[in-house]
């Protein structure tokens, strides 16, 4: 008989991006561990992009239950005159870019909706679920958090219900990135600490996904945080490796913020192409997904713009035969306080790509210990223009004598199948 486990998210098909992959994925084969998933969504959450591809991934038989949410993004872009959602750039820099209004708006946002905007959907979800669960039990809870509001909802049944509970944390909260682009007072930031102390120590069990994370709860919580990683789902990728390009491509899947750009980069390929005609003649640079206009500066600035295509965001399945195209995958880690531990699911979904990774962050972080694990790639130090400059002057190199460092890549520790069954151990566990 199969356990059952509701899992409380705010990412859920037709919303797109990478937050949504991780729950949708681990629902895709939690039914064959023996558990069986119910889900808890906004009906209308507001999200900035959405894919219908990746409804085909939510299996048949899982119940899925959608209620409306109240969030405040819609008067916010009425009064900024925006049409998208806010996402995640409402927290960050981008909110600055409405003067007055911008910088109300992020005060607001750092100091009344803590955790985050989602806060209003907690009291509602809480009492619904109660009943809920009362008429239809579970074995235990799961919230996946950011928004970390989702923890907060399984927080309130735990204590009112008892229940087993599980808290994932796909990214840090309070020592996030974007924290540091909040006009955010010393009593509310004492707030959010206070919250997430409450939630890592009164879950059952906590899960992060990188090891930087694991230590930094691990703080608070020295026993009973686990890691596991984002991964990528081989149902994803074609048996045969599609055609290569037969340029020499570089390209970068995700948004390219402010804090992710780097101009190191774009000055190496530049005096590349000054120095190597054929270098310059096979150069083609791929950017896909939302890129500042820092980075499109830039690149012009050192004279790339020929040599460089925005493709803008494309669902899943398109963005993984670009992938597997590519002659080389760039990822780029914020330049951060926390960029030790950042851990993407996208680099995953480069592992199974089977192509070249060139990483620049930092050279002793979570990316950097991965590459080197799995002898996929190499990583560049964010802050060193020699460095950049000779790991791409290799990778040329490799790229003109058929990558034959890449032959005995083996990345299937990192299936989402494998992962899940790590997760089931710490459900079995609790």
């Amino acid at each position: 008989m199969q356990k059952r486990v509701l899992i409380i998210t705010y990412y859920w098909p037709p919303s797109g991006g990478s937050g949504v992959q991780r729950w949708l994925k681990f629902c895709k084969y939690l039914q064959s561990y023996g558990w069986n998933p119910v889900i808890y969504t906004p009906e209308n959450p507001d999200v900035s992009v959405t894919d219908k591809t990746l409804a085909s991934d939510i299996p048949s038989d899982i119940k899925v239950i959608k209620r409306e949410i109240f969030e405040p993004y819609s008067l916010f872009r009425f009064f900024a005159r925006q049409k998208k959602g806010m996402g995640v750039g409402f927290a960050s820099a981008e909110g600055k870019k409405n003067g007055l209004f911008g910088k109300l708006s992020l005060w607001v946002r750092a100091n009344l909706f803590i955790p985050d905007a989602r806060i209003f959907w907690v009291n509602p979800s809480v009492r619904f679920l109660a009943n809920y669960l009362k008429n239809n039990p579970v074995d235990a809870v799961i919230s996946t958090g950011p928004p970390h509001s989702m923890h907060l909802i399984a927080l309130k049944l735990k204590q009112r219900m008892g229940i087993k509970w599980l808290a994932d944390f796909r990214d840090p909260w309070t020592s996030i990135d974007y924290m540091a682009d909040l006009p955010i007072t010393k009593r509310s930031l004492q707030k959010h600490k206070r919250l997430e102390n409450k939630v890592v120590t009164m879950a059952d069990e906590v899960v992060v996904v990188s090891s930087q994370m694991q230590a930094e709860f691990e703080q608070v919580r020295p026993q009973g945080v686990s890691l596991i990683t984002n991964g990528f789902d081989h149902t994803d990728f074609a048996e045969h490796q599609p055609p290569l390009d037969s340029e020499f491509t570089i390209t970068h899947l995700g948004s390219i913020p402010a804090n992710r750009n780097s101009e190191h980069l774009w000055d190496a390929l530049s005096r590349m192409i000054a120095s190597d005609a054929l270098f310059a003649s096979k150069l083609k640079i791929q950017l896909v997904g939302s890129v500042d206009k820092l980075v499109a500066d830039q690149i012009k600035h050192y004279g790339l713009a020929g040599h460089c295509t925005f493709t803008g965001y494309v669902n899943h399945t398109k963005s993984i035969e670009i992938m597997q195209r590519s002659q080389v995958l760039l990822l780029l880690v914020n330049q951060s306080a926390n960029a030790k531990g950042i851990l993407t699911g996208k680099v995953f979904e480069y592992l199974a790509a089977r192509r070249p990774i060139l990483a620049i962050g930092p050279t002793d972080g979570d990316v950097s210990n991965l590459l080197k694990q799995t002898k996929a790639g190499v990583t560049a130090n964010f802050c060193s223009f020699d460095d950049i400059y000779h790991k791409l002057k290799w990778m040329w190199g490799e790229y003109q004598n058929g990558f034959p460092f890449y032959d005995k890549v083996d990345v299937s520790e990192y299936s989402r199948k494998n992962l899940t069954g790590k997760l089931v151990d710490k459900l079995n566990h609790i």
